[in-house]
């Protein structure tokens, strides 16, 4: 059996999805498996096992250069020469739709989110067969549902609190460390999902542990460096690429970010994390004993989410801390 997946973006969105990986592969162990990404992301599915094909695709180019658009097409065309059995449009978009449908062969069937599931309901009437589950429900299981049950595959709550590690790396990607450190994710999409720099300071000086800054554009890099100053145990990671961040992560003792890609990859390799929440709701993420979570006050919509809300700033850093604490005790 031949499938492919559809999930372009983003990080944190693909690394949920990926756990269904593995129990796909469980009940169908010969099948084999392809997954399309915007090409910026690639990196999160390389060196997987139960990956045998990463198909990348440059969509989001299309907006600075229109005529892409015709080369692209034509990729995904030379893709879908593969001749799947199953397509599974996971993100549930107008254009990952698109890209599934393009891939759709006289014997395939294509299978996506139903209309009540996603956003963009449209996406919906492109596919052969669509899967129901609620768009507020727990963003770890609409993943799972949707890539498992067009299989017949079942993986329940307690499967993934069980889960394998599945973000995979290779020796050469490791990097000469600290022997023990901690990790702080200081960045994501809007301003509003940042914790303040001057609060994870605080965090840090009182765990009294070397921290290092992950970051990624120039801003959150300027951020770091004043970070760096406030604190000897504070440290900026230099830049890598997403299979480093990955090595980079499984080293830690613990993780501390915002809700963004590099957090939840912490989740995907079973290492101590806690993930601090302000206008973004929890539940797009799996609570476990390791992987913990702070929300600020607000309430959050789900269908409508405020980047206006900044309560993340009102998280005191002494509740993370004492999470922090805990955690690390019990990793000793």
């Amino acid at each position: 059996m031949k499938i492919c997946i559809v999930k372009l973006s983003a990080m944190g969105d693909i690394i949920h999805a990926m756990v269904a990986l593995e129990f796909i592969k469980k009940k169908f162990p010969h099948s084999e498996i392809d997954w399309i990404v915007e090409s910026g992301f690639r990196g999160v599915l390389e060196n997987n096992p139960y990956i045998d094909n990463i198909l990348p695709i440059e969509l989001k180019s299309i907006k600075k250069e229109k005529m892409k658009i015709f080369s692209q097409i034509a990729l995904v065309k030379e893709y879908a020469k593969n001749s799947y059995d199953i397509i599974i449009d996971a993100q549930g978009l107008i254009k990952s739709a698109i890209v599934a449908k393009l891939l759709k062969t006289e014997n395939s069937t294509l299978y996506g989110f139903s209309k009540n599931s996603i956003r963009e309901g449209v996406a919906s009437w492109f596919y052969d067969e669509v899967v129901d589950i609620a768009y507020d429900e727990n963003t770890i299981d609409r993943n799972a549902t949707i890539l498992s049950q067009p299989l017949g595959v079942e993986v329940t709550p307690k499967d993934i609190l069980e889960k394998k590690s599945f973000l995979y790396f290779k020796d050469s990607d490791k990097k000469e460390l600290q022997k023990e450190y901690n990790l702080i994710v200081i960045g994501s999409t809007w301003e509003s999902r940042n914790y303040p720099k001057e609060r994870f300071v605080a965090v840090v000086e009182s765990l009294k542990t070397h921290t290092y800054i992950v970051w990624g554009s120039q801003e959150e890099y300027e951020k770091a460096l004043w970070m760096q100053e406030q604190s000897s145990y504070l440290e900026i990671l230099p830049k890598g690429n997403l299979n480093t961040l990955k090595a980079v992560i499984a080293g830690a003792k613990l993780l501390i970010g915002n809700d963004t890609g590099p957090t939840h990859m912490a989740w995907g390799l079973n290492i101590p994390s806690i993930t601090i929440f302000g206008p973004t709701p929890i539940n797009r993420v799996y609570v476990t004993p390791i992987n913990r979570v702070v929300k600020s006050s607000s309430e959050v919509n789900h269908y409508k989410l405020n980047k206006n809300d900044f309560s993340i700033n009102e998280i005191e850093p002494q509740e993370i801390v004492a999470i922090a604490l805990e955690l690390l005790e019990e990793k000793i």
